[in-house]
């Protein structure tokens, strides 16, 4: 059964650029961000990894761990990285899992289990679906997934909104309409009743629908 929004984000202890870790004790109390590439010294992730480092310190200001992952070994990234820094301006200043044996990227579901092979067996084409971000919550469970193609490189300004919104309603019970941003109105979702909502928002909410809601957003 592959993983679902909600499941619980499966456990491995891997060798990464930082040494090696067991994956949930690496976590701990924070929230993660978790993506992957099918191969070192493929262009589109370079000016990935390369922007996050740069995003990094936003991460670090919610609270949130980044670990990169991709299916070649430990040496091979450490290479790659000085052409990040040289390119994109700014190095990794994350781990790197090194999945030789493609475990990791099997145990996500992004392979197929009866896959075969090592990571130099591999083109990029082969893993090609090993273009993925989980966002995990310190409860280790899935709070959301996004995957990419190869020639499609990632938004990772979406990824940290969508990880302000997941936050937000981790805090409060609240959800986020289209296009949020932070600061905006939200959602006071269908499964908070209005004789709740009146108790949690004295100011006053508004209500466009019975189902539709909307509040300041909550601090």
């Amino acid at each position: 059964m592959g993983l679902r929004i909600g499941s619980l984000a499966p456990d491995f202890t891997a060798e990464t650029t930082d040494g090696e870790i067991r994956f949930h004790d690496w976590i701990g109390d924070s929230w993660c961000i978790l993506f992957s590439h099918p191969k070192d010294f493929t262009p589109v992730c370079t000016t990935e990894l390369g922007y996050m480092a740069r995003l990094k310190p936003e991460f670090d200001r919610r609270n949130t761990k980044i670990i990169g992952l991709s299916v070649d070994p430990v040496t091979n990234h450490a290479a790659w990285a000085k052409d990040i820094e040289e390119t994109q301006g700014t190095a990794p200043n994350y781990p790197m899992i090194g999945d030789t044996d493609l475990a990791v990227a099997k145990l996500y579901d992004m392979l197929p289990e009866d896959v075969t092979g090592k990571a130099d067996e591999r083109t990029p084409q082969d893993n090609a679906t090993v273009r993925s971000v989980f966002l995990i919550g310190p409860d280790k469970r899935i709070k959301a997934m996004l995957t990419y193609p190869m020639t499609s490189g990632r938004n990772f300004d979406e990824v940290l909104r969508l990880l302000d919104s997941l936050q937000l309603n981790a805090r409060h019970t609240v959800a986020t309409p289209v296009n949020w941003q932070p600061g905006e109105d939200v959602i006071i979702p269908p499964s908070v009743s209005d004789e709740e909502a009146q108790k949690k928002y004295p100011q006053g909410y508004k209500t466009l629908k019975p189902y539709l809601r909307v509040v300041k957003q909550p601090e």
